[in-house]
């Protein structure tokens, strides 16, 4: 029995490492150094014509000119860290990661390139392409969101596995994956950098999307922090000075919560990974309300407030 659990240890603890991880592994990688050594680590120098890249790649676009920089590094100090490929045939080789350092080093015009040659079948090149990409430090929240989502979709991962499986906690995992439910400007503005995931998750608690959109305007014609946002989300939404004066709740008795009890919204919905409220009147009572969308679903969140 402690055999089992210490390698079921082993298997998270790997999970929990991402790309390296599902690399480091004799069953998946055919190079080999010599016959007496180890076949993990080893490298071999390929043609960068026998290699296609990857059509599994969630990205589709590189910035000039940081390709650029990281072509003219390539063309004096090399390839630092190999690429990896599957072989398709003889001298055929597709992409698994790296596209970037690829593309660098076509435009560097290198013929050979450093790679570990590995075999893997498309679920799992999609996988490795996505883990890897989601580690890369340049995305932004709606590039992750949505790598998030295809390894959710295509690999068959609960968003358990899926924090094992790339060191995130589970918490992050739904936050991004909640900015998908967005408008499709509010997504563009956060991949373009107008606006930042802060601003975002606070849009996303609104929930009436022609509500967001209007204090989406107001935050990018106004310049709003994040702070400020949340603000106008916890005491009612109010058009700008060139605008009628409409308060959301404008008819309502009702009462804005503080700062820490929408802190405690907030942390509640991220663990029970649904949409949570706190209605309070004038008086001070009221209620929380937490949404569900199935009895599973229910099931789900009374597990979880059981533990």
């Amino acid at each position: 029995m402690n055999s089992t659990m210490n390698s079921n240890n082993k298997k998270r603890s790997a999970l929990g490492k991402g790309l390296s991880a599902l690399l480091e592994n004799s069953e998946t990688d055919i190079t080999t150094k010599s016959n007496n050594a180890g076949v993990v680590g080893s490298v071999s120098m390929l043609l960068i014509e026998s290699i296609e890249a990857n059509p599994f790649n969630p990205r589709t676009s590189f910035e000039k000119d940081a390709l650029e920089e990281l072509s003219q590094s390539i063309a004096v100090h090399g390839i630092i860290q190999p690429l990896t490929v599957r072989k398709l045939g003889r001298d055929k080789y597709q992409l698994i990661s790296g596209e970037r350092r690829f593309r660098a080093s076509q435009m560097a015009g290198l013929k050979e390139v450093p790679a570990y040659i590995r075999v893997a079948n498309d679920q799992t090149m999609l996988e490795m392409a996505l883990v890897e990409n989601i580690q890369r430090e340049d995305l932004n929240a709606i590039e992750v969101a949505l790598s998030y989502q295809r390894l959710i979709e295509e690999c068959s991962l609960t968003q358990d596995q899926l924090s094992q499986k790339i060191a995130k906690s589970r918490s992050s995992i739904t936050n991004h994956l909640r900015l998908l439910k967005l408008p499709a400007d509010i997504q563009a503005s956060v991949r373009d950098s107008i606006m930042s995931m802060g601003h975002a998750r606070a849009l996303v608690s609104v929930g009436d999307e022609e509500l967001q959109m209007k204090i989406f305007n107001r935050i990018i014609e106004d310049g709003l922090s994040v702070r400020d946002a949340e603000a106008l989300i916890r005491e009612g939404y109010v058009e700008p000075r060139t605008h009628s004066t409409a308060p959301a709740s404008a008819g309502k008795k009702s009462a804005s919560i503080s700062p820490s009890q929408f802190t405690f919204k907030e942390h509640l919905g991220d663990k029970l990974s649904t949409k949570v409220a706190i209605k309070k009147s004038a008086l001070g009572s009221g209620k929380i309300i937490v949404n569900f969308n199935s009895e599973v679903d229910l099931n789900r969140i009374i597990e979880i407030l059981n533990r």
